[in-house]
């Protein structure tokens, strides 16, 4: 079976070919991919090219298909899973597999990274074993795709929070997750995974009393502010405020100010940047957890920490790189009951066609997450542009019309109407 997918040859080399899939083994699956939402680690991926730790390949050899955030349909299972996977089953995948290497310690392969015929930016792949055998292949039962793409950004905010931790004094034990009842900021906090972790911070069982997010882009603050706003952080017993420090003497003190002249319990810093993750040091009061969320693309950087606190006050940093299965079952679970509704991190719709240059250029492109179409051809185009394309393509103009009547955000309806519509690559 021929696929057409986009595969790293290089810093900065992403390219669109069509190529042959080999017969599935018997412990492989072939799949279709529908949706895929582009990451900002592929955009790391695609700038350090051979040098990313998750390239597991001579690149002049053999290239990885990238992207990991994807949905999409199996079309036959081989014969070691044929019991378990069937054809038509919608599926998510977790891409942090951990597998293990031979001396038994989890290796960083995984899809959209590591391997030759799996990846989100395709029409079809080929799923390994690895993936199986580590239950890494998640059953999707929703009657869309682009909530099954999110599944993974939203997992890696789960995991975060359950990663913190906090101590009493004279106990060794960590109590694993967020201050229950406590103080959190979120610093850079109005870019798409920032607006997942309000969402997660307001509606799960464990949630902060008080939320403050900081971020410098005025209008960001505005759309998360609309999209969840205090009052519905209130209906569910959390006080929060939207902060713009960017024209602040002392970010520190006001956001002191806010959260009753203390210092906060949990601080989640979404940006790699060396004077807000040291301003996030500065806002931990005693045993006070940072959580490092942003992953840099430089391996040399560093931040002051101030240790007399780490000692004196149990400062304590975190950091994780995605979340783990667990992670993924619980973010599909809140969002197929309605306790998530991470739709809103959606800005930009596009096809394969378009995938390379956006991964490319993602850190240049405003807005939210970019969601692929992986088997349609269509420039990225954001969603508050239909309109105006709209005047001179009735495909945008329904697309608009759909979108407007759904609060401008992406919805089971357009992606049918995509479906449908958009022509095929």
């Amino acid at each position: 079976m021929k696929t057409k997918a986009v595969r790293l040859y290089g810093a900065n080399d992403l390219r669109l070919e069509e190529f042959e899939l080999p017969e599935i083994n018997e412990d492989e699956i072939l799949a279709r991919v529908v949706s895929d939402s582009i990451c900002m680690s592929s955009h790391k991926l695609a700038l350090q090219g051979a040098k990313h730790k998750r390239v597991r390949h001579d690149l002049g050899k053999k290239q990885p298909i990238v992207g990991h955030e994807f949905c999409g349909v199996i079309e036959k299972a081989g014969k070691k899973w044929a019991g378990q996977f069937r054809a038509g089953d919608k599926f998510a995948i977790q891409p942090a597999l951990n597998y293990p290497d031979a001396s038994g310690v989890a290796a960083l392969w995984a899809p959209g990274y590591s391997f030759e015929f799996i990846g989100g930016n395709a029409t079809y792949i080929i799923i390994p074993k690895e993936v199986m055998e580590m239950n890494c292949l998640l059953e999707y039962r929703a009657n869309n795709f682009y909530m099954g793409s999110l599944a993974e950004p939203v997992s890696c905010i789960v995991g975060a929070f359950h990663a913190q931790y906090h101590t009493s004094n004279g106990s060794y034990v960590h109590s694993m997750g967020i201050a229950e009842g406590g103080s959190m900021a979120l610093l850079a906090g109005a870019g798409p995974m920032g607006l997942g972790a309000i969402d997660y911070a307001i509606h799960n069982s464990r949630k902060p009393s008080r939320l403050v997010v900081t971020d410098v882009d005025e209008k960001r603050l505005e759309r998360a502010a609309m999209l969840l706003p205090p009052q519905e952080a209130k209906k569910n017993g959390v006080e929060l405020s939207y902060i713009n420090t960017k024209n602040i003497d002392d970010p520190v003190e006001h956001l002191k100010y806010l959260n009753e002249g203390k210092l906060f319990d949990d601080v989640f810093v979404f940006a790699p940047v060396r004077p807000l993750l040291e301003m996030g040091g500065s806002l931990l009061g005693r045993d006070g957890c940072l959580n490092f969320f942003a992953g840099p693309t430089d391996p040399a950087f560093s931040a002051a920490f101030n240790f007399y606190n780490v000692h004196y006050e149990s400062h304590h940093i975190v950091g994780t790189s995605g979340g783990n299965t667990d992670d993924m079952k619980e973010s599909l679970a809140m969002m197929a009951n309605g306790g998530l509704n991470p739709v809103f991190m959606i800005t930009h719709i596009g096809g394969l066609d378009a995938a390379a240059k956006s991964t490319i250029e993602l850190d240049k492109i405003p807005g939210g997450k970019k969601l692929i179409y992986t088997h349609k051809k269509m420039e990225l185009t954001a969603i508050e542009d239909f309109q105006a394309k709209g005047t001179e393509e009735p495909f945008f103009a329904v697309l608009a019309e759909i979108c407007t009547r759904h609060k401008g955000l992406w919805n089971e309806e357009a992606e049918k109407y995509l479906l449908e519509n958009a022509p095929s690559i």
